[in-house]
């Protein structure tokens, strides 16, 4: 059950260090139970970036899993949450749709809480490959070793290395990411059984990094187990509240939970901002200074540490995989809000 969330006072006095005000006369009792509806400069931000961009047509839902092209290309929502609880929203934050590659960063932290980070840093590293993101090149170039775990190789290895039977690997995968999200997740079987009939590559890249020993578990399990978590079924809101848990150093702003040690925090992020957004991870951090992750469903997620989390959903895609939508929004939110951790003002 979750837990109460934080005083008024509490709340406010957060809040005013992002310049977030509640409505005069609103509060908790006013919002939704679980969490309270941010005002002030955090929902003219997101109100903003939906303005001005739930027009755009850029980009193209990926087509290559057939259940994806078949998402309606005009859904666009978000959703940015505070580590002291409050929401930000607009535009269709309800719809639920596949978490995609964004769940290797929620399996990275699972195996970090697990084995540690030696473990991954190890094995298959976590330097950018310089390839795609499902290049079987890149794995042939180094045994395995340089396949970040936010590529396809480094997380279907990732995912090999949780602990446990086939069975208990799963629903520890699925725990986590309902952890992060704050609510129960469940799986969207269409998208599941649609990628686990076009994943004939994913299963070669899985028996491949077997080969070269970067993870010990039945290659084919662990690829279909990547593929469940990949159909993971979420929405903007979740994502809010996924990535603002990150931004709050795991701990879930609304349960209260502590998801994961804080420690692995930042190294979660780190990863995030090396590969994160697949071919352009170098441009949305020199543009943004955010770590982000996104999934070719259409969702994206990016992390203010201390500051919020924001998640979108919009399916059309760059020809990198990312969200189009996405991208300009979260960039528009967080300069408005002063989000990038590497902007210093001179004293």
């Amino acid at each position: 059950m979750m837990q109460t969330n934080a005083s008024r006072r509490d709340l406010a006095r957060g809040l005013a260090v992002l310049g977030f005000g509640l409505t005069a006369g609103a509060g908790l009792a006013a919002a939704p139970p679980a969490q309270a509806q941010a005002s002030g400069a955090a929902a003219a931000a997101v109100k903003a970036a939906y303005d001005k961009y739930k027009g755009l047509q850029e980009g193209k839902n990926a087509d290559y899993i057939p259940a994806l092209a078949k998402v309606p290309s005009n859904y666009f929502g978000i959703a940015l949450a505070t580590p002291q609880g409050a929401l930000a929203t607009a535009g269709d934050i309800e719809p639920t749709f596949s978490i995609q590659s964004i769940s290797k960063v929620f399996t990275l932290a699972l195996v970090f809480q697990e084995s540690g980070e030696d473990l991954i840093e190890n094995s298959i590293g976590v330097d950018a490959t310089g390839q795609v993101f499902n290049s079987i090149v890149a794995v042939e170039q180094y045994r395995g070793k340089e396949m970040n775990p936010l590529v396809n190789p480094g997380a279907i290895a990732t995912t090999g290395m949780v602990k446990g039977t086939p069975d208990e690997v799963w629903k520890k995968i699925l725990a986590l990411h309902s952890d992060f999200a704050g609510r129960q997740l469940s799986v969207d079987e269409e998208v599941y059984k649609s990628e686990a009939d076009t994943n004939q590559r994913n299963r070669a890249i899985g028996a491949l990094m077997w080969a070269y020993e970067r993870f010990k578990s039945d290659p084919a399990v662990a690829t279909d187990i990547y593929t469940r978590q990949c159909a993971i079924a979420v929405n903007a809101k979740d994502l809010g509240n996924m990535a603002a848990t990150l931004a709050n150093g795991g701990k879930n702003p609304i349960t209260k939970k502590q998801v994961i040690d804080p420690k692995h925090v930042s190294r979660l992020l780190a990863v995030m901002a090396t590969a994160g957004l697949y071919d352009d991870s170098g441009k949305w951090l020199f543009h943004t200074g955010l770590p982000a992750k996104s999934g070719v469903g259409g969702g994206l997620i990016a992390v203010s540490p201390g500051k919020f989390g924001v998640g979108t959903f919009a399916p059309p895609l760059d020809a990198a995989g990312n969200s189009v939508r996405g991208q300009k929004a979260i960039i528009d939110i967080s300069n408005a809000l002063g989000g990038n951790p590497y902007e210093a003002k001179p004293i």
